[in-house]
């Protein structure tokens, strides 16, 4: 299973990303940034729980870590 993160702070146009954290991804948060989505197969999974827990913000994956 695949631990996935989404950043706290939003970034341009207030978007959260996800980030991939097994992966250790190099525009990780820092980790009093970060909040697990949980741990899951692939990132379409991910993303399906981070809609759910927010559904009124914006979340995208991380171009460099979360494919689809």
């Amino acid at each position: 299973m695949i631990k996935f993160i989404v950043d706290e702070q939003p970034a341009a146009k207030g978007i959260h990303y996800i980030h991939n954290a097994t992966l250790g991804c190099e525009d990780l948060p820092k980790s009093d940034d970060q909040i697990l989505i949980g741990y899951f197969a692939n990132y379409e999974l991910a993303y399906k729980r981070a809609r759910m827990n927010w559904p009124t913000e914006k979340v995208e994956g991380c171009s460099k870590c979360c494919t689809k």
